[in-house]
């Protein structure tokens, strides 16, 4: 870099003394005896006649301003869980907005834990044991939004079993619904939970309403759903 400045420092010079030489050529009186050429200016100056200015003396240029931060989506942001003490149990669920901020919902379903969450405004309002897919018919990883609901729907597919408070996934079935929750049974996909519990999360979340079902997450004050 200081090579480059003072070639090109040097070059500025080098103009600036010859203009300034072809121009007393040019206008000087024939009986005036000619005036010698300014020196050439020293690397690491402009040359103006009389007057050289030293780089080192120039305003640096001012550090550009940093990026801005981006805005936190209060909606990741875990601002309470509920105090529940130990692993939820197969059957057990719990459930308390009492006092929580109205705000957007978020559903989370932990595969590893088996658990569902539900966040509203950041604030942990229910959670419950899950019944969950076999190997041959797994829950799929993803972020699915609520497609519909049907309070009274019953399987296409399985024997007409009942599904009560459905909400849809997917496409191709896989829903949140009402089941009983036992130790030793599984879903063809769907995410089982206590009648009781649908009832409730039916209630509230809209169509629209995304479920981020993951394998494992952390929670505690402050963190990140996702």
């Amino acid at each position: 870099m200081t090579i480059r400045l003072n070639t090109a420092t040097g070059l500025i010079a080098a103009f600036a003394a010859g203009a300034v030489t072809l121009g007393y050529l040019a206008f000087r009186p024939l009986d005036t005896p000619r005036q010698p050429a300014p020196a050439p200016a020293k690397s690491g100056q402009f040359a103006f006649p009389d007057k050289p200015v030293a780089i080192s003396s120039l305003p640096a240029p001012a550090p550009a301003p940093p990026p801005a931060a981006k805005p936190q989506d209060e909606r990741f942001v875990i601002k309470r869980i509920l105090p529940i003490s130990g692993p939820i149990k197969y059957g057990e669920w719990h459930w308390d907005d009492a006092n929580v901020p109205s705000g957007p919902l978020v559903v989370t379903v932990d595969l590893d834990a088996r658990v569902l969450s539900v966040f509203q405004n950041g604030y942990e309002i229910g959670a419950t044991a899950v019944l969950l897919g076999t190997s041959e018919k797994p829950t799929p990883l993803g972020v699915f939004p609520i497609k519909l609901k049907d309070k009274d729907h019953y399987s296409s597919t399985y024997d007409n079993a009942p599904m009560p408070y459905t909400m849809r996934l997917t496409d191709d079935g896989v829903s949140i619904h009402g089941t009983k929750v036992e130790k030793g049974y599984a879903s063809h996909g769907c995410i089982g939970v206590p009648n009781s519990f649908a009832a409730k999360l039916f209630a509230i979340a809209p169509v629209g309403t995304k479920v981020y079902i993951t394998r494992g997450k952390m929670v505690g004050q402050g963190d990140s759903l996702i």
